[in-house]
């Protein structure tokens, strides 16, 4: 689901903080499922674990007398700081900049001797960002059949010279900083003080900075002391779904309107799910409900202080499953007890301030609670993919705030894609609402930024990991598809439902801009490039025939015409009112010289994987060049009326006509 469109951050510290968290947690998060695998294997077959094993838990000697390595003490090692390395190099340059990342990370590994996991979260994206600036420095200078060679020397060499670096700068800093911190810790809870850190990690979670805190320090630091202790309470300073869930139970007791409603629905998400999030919009229609989450934070890591009770490795997401699955065995009771007491403070602390209120949160506007969301995301920075749950109910697309940015993706981005943001913008401008910017681009160049994604029913699952807060709208006829009216129903209830506050900010988002329709090159279209009586008879021979068109001009090369068939192997260039538009795949545009189009009426129709086709355009695009032409077409195949003169049409200046003199 997508909610509203916000305004881009300025730029601050708070800003550079939650950017550098979600770096951190990018780190860290994909590989959350070995540090779960290593809390499993340490809580089951350590010494004090449920099922002792002295082969698998690292204790003991073998019948050869010699210490029993296991598994416990490898993995967290060496497997969770390289693979920290390596995705964090990966993030920065790919494959390539991963496996440096990695040889870097081993560096620091050996040269401590401790679990390196601040030290791989250094040495992972600076071994990918130095090797990007290497690559960049001889990219295009190689002579052809060296790049294996050149690319796997270099990065061994350069790979070596980091580790030499981790050994010897690197991880003695990173070892400093470790001690360091930890007898911060320790400092802390040997004089009872560290329950006063929720009076700055409860505030920090709603502002989004619970990233750069959890994954950045506190989960290092944890995995250090449950190495050396057998758990840590650490893991739970920050993951404790208790003073989240007591505030959402008192909005379920003692609030008023939707937020009264969707509370439970929330309750469930964030206890069960994990996801704290879902919470944070609650807090930010009443500020001072921090209190709340701060006195339940408190008790909570009280609780863990006095029962002397840890995890045995990070619980993420924060679901009370992944908590009493991360449990040290000992611990049950104290970690259960300070989810239940952390739970009742922030309940009870969270009701007084409800009832209290002079104003009945949630009752006297009528969209407080979306409004709560938007203020949510502006501050996150980017749409929340659970704050849905908050504003919409049953499954259906109910925006949090207006429609403003709708995108049509393609594989390439420049052909279907272009021809159905053209008709579809038009219908969004016929109904009022020409602000909204409907535009197109590629599958692989979308980013979460959109309200709307729309493309092919064949593509859309490939979408969705791109664009997961927006709605996705999934079409099989680009030309007149049923689904646009849907959409343009969509905006006008979005925008109808929209406050002047909203659509002020969202007049200052920088949105991608639509298709430019001005000054393009006078030669797209001409006269030889339009066949009203094609020869071919079969769709292959119709890309054939249209291609040829194309490479006749010059605009592309006779590659481009093989990637125009590969494009329709893999998802179909038919339109609807009887019109395909073969072109090539996004690989294909080093073959594109210049922009041109062809035209090519087949009078009898050609069958095109089951429809009927009876207007070839074949499209080659360099930038935005070609989509003021297809725009003009778009608009022709929209009218029944100018599709009947474009079938009767008997001179190629009759076809011409028709597209509005395109090239002027």
């Amino acid at each position: 689901m997508a909610t509203e469109t916000v305004a881009k951050p300025r730029t601050s510290l708070r800003v550079g903080v939650q950017k550098f968290g979600t770096f951190l947690s990018g780190m860290i998060m994909p590989n959350i499922g070995a540090f779960i695998a290593w809390g499993l294997i340490t809580a089951l077959f350590i010494e004090k674990g449920w099922f002792p094993v002295p082969a698998l838990g690292g204790f003991g000697t073998n019948t050869e007398g010699v210490p029993n390595v296991g598994l416990v003490g490898p993995m967290i090692t060496y497997l969770l700081p390289l693979l920290i390395g390596y995705t964090g190099g990966k993030m920065v340059h790919d494959v390539r900049g991963g496996v440096v990342g990695a040889i870097g990370t081993m560096g620091v590994i050996v040269g401590a001797g401790i679990p390196m996991f601040i030290g791989a979260m250094i040495m992972g994206p600076l071994g990918g960002w130095t090797m990007k600036k290497l690559d960049a420095i001889w990219h295009g200078k190689i002579r052809p059949g060296f790049e294996m060679l050149v690319n796997n020397f270099s990065a061994g060499i350069w790979g070596a010279l980091l580790a030499m670096l981790g050994f010897y700068g690197i991880s003695p800093l990173v070892t400093a900083f470790s001690t360091a911190a930890g007898n911060v810790v320790q400092f802390l809870v040997s004089n009872g003080l560290l329950p006063l850190t929720s009076i700055f990690i409860e505030p920090a979670k709603v502002l989004f900075l619970n990233n750069a805190i959890n994954h950045g320090v506190l989960t290092p630091l944890g995995i250090q002391q449950s190495l050396e202790q057998g758990k840590s309470i650490l893991f739970l300073l920050e993951a404790n779904p208790g003073p989240g869930l007591g505030i959402l139970l008192a909005y379920m007791f003692f609030g008023k309107g939707l937020a009264k409603a969707s509370a439970p629905g929330a309750a469930i998400i964030h206890f069960f799910g994990g996801i704290h999030e879902i919470y944070f919009p609650y807090v930010l229609m009443k500020p001072i409900l921090i209190l709340a989450a701060i006195g339940g934070g408190m008790t909570g890591i009280a609780t863990l202080a006095l029962t002397n009770s840890g995890l045995v490795a990070p619980a993420a997401p924060g679901s009370i499953i992944a908590v009493v699955a991360q449990t040290a065995r000992d611990s049950y009771f104290g970690v259960i007890l300070s989810v239940l007491l952390a739970t009742t403070v922030s309940f009870l602390i969270a009701s007084v301030i409800l009832k209290a209120s002079k104003t009945p949160v949630g009752e006297t506007e009528e969209d407080s609670l979306s409004a709560a969301t938007s203020k949510m995301e502006a501050m996150k920075g980017k749409k929340s993919s659970v704050s849905s749950a908050l504003v919409g109910a049953g499954g259906t697309a109910v925006m949090a705030g207006p429609i403003k940015n709708i995108v049509f993706a393609c594989d390439a981005g420049m052909g279907s894609s272009a021809m159905g943001a053209s008709v579809l913008r038009n219908k969004i401008k016929a109904a009022g609402f020409p602000e909204v910017n409907v535009t197109n681009a590629s599958i692989a160049n979308l980013t979460d930024s959109y309200d709307v994604v729309v493309t092919h029913q064949d593509l859309t699952e490939r979408a969705k990991p791109a664009t997961s807060s927006a709605v996705h709208v999934s079409v099989d006829n680009f030309m007149n598809s049923p689904r646009y009216e849907e959409i343009v129903e969509l905006v006008q209830h979005s925008n109808s439902a929209g406050s002047a506050d909203t659509a002020s900010a969202d007049a200052g988002t920088p949105a991608a801009a639509a298709p430019a329709a001005a000054a393009p090159p006078s030669d797209i279209l001409v006269a030889d490039s339009v066949i009203l009586n094609g020869r071919a008879t079969t769709r292959d021979a119709a890309i054939d025939e249209a291609g040829r068109l194309l490479l006749d001009r010059g605009a592309v090369d006779s590659g481009y015409i093989d990637a125009m068939h590969e494009r329709e192997e893999s998802v179909s260039t038919y339109m609807g009112s009887f019109l395909a538009i073969p072109h090539g795949t996004n690989a294909a545009k080093d073959h594109i010289m210049k922009s041109a189009v062809s035209v090519i009426r087949y009078p009898n129709g050609i069958d095109w994987n089951g429809k009927e086709v009876k207007f070839v355009v074949g499209v080659a695009g360099i930038n935005n060049e070609h989509l003021h032409i297809l725009s003009s077409i778009a608009k022709v195949f929209t009218n029944k009326a100018q599709v009947a003169q474009l079938e009767a049409a008997t001179t190629v200046d009759e076809v011409l006509e028709l597209f509005g003199k395109v090239n002027a």
